[in-house]
């Protein structure tokens, strides 16, 4: 019953759509991250005590998995209910949480997300937010 621990992700319904990214967990719940996702090259950084929500697609896009960084709120349980991973990392830790996307606690609390899509072989969200708003963003690779 932590709320420290890494959690592995199970693979969750994604539908895209045009007014934002829906994700459905193994519960049968469906959360919906608002808003078109702007996109990004390069790695994203957050701002400070953000939560950082990464999801990667499958090539088909209607499947995904999805890793919270650092949430110290969400308890194991309810993480393996809905499927969710969870990955805690100190100042300076950097880990590779899918193959092409790596995430960095970089200080101040703040959340560094850098990925290759070609290598995800898939769509690389990230979901920033705290109890002001929230940010959808899509990593792609340098143009």
């Amino acid at each position: 019953m932590s709320a420290r621990n890494d959690v592995a992700p199970s693979t969750l319904g994604v539908e895209l759509l045009d007014i934002g990214v829906e994700v459905e967990y193994l519960d049968g719940r469906k959360t919906l991250y608002r808003g078109v996702p702007r996109k990004h090259s390069g790695p994203l950084r957050t701002g400070p005590g953000k939560e950082t929500h990464v999801l990667v697609t499958d090539p088909t896009e209607t499947e995904g998995v999805m890793m919270y960084v650092n949430d110290l709120k969400t308890h194991d349980d309810i993480l393996d209910d809905s499927g969710v991973g969870r990955i805690i990392l100190g100042d300076g830790e950097a880990e590779e949480v899918f193959p092409g996307v790596v995430v960095r606690r970089v200080g101040g609390m703040r959340t560094e997300v850098e990925a290759d899509p070609e290598v995800a072989r898939g769509r690389v969200f990230v979901f920033v937010e705290d109890d002001w708003g929230e940010e959808s963003v899509e990593l792609v690779s340098e143009a």
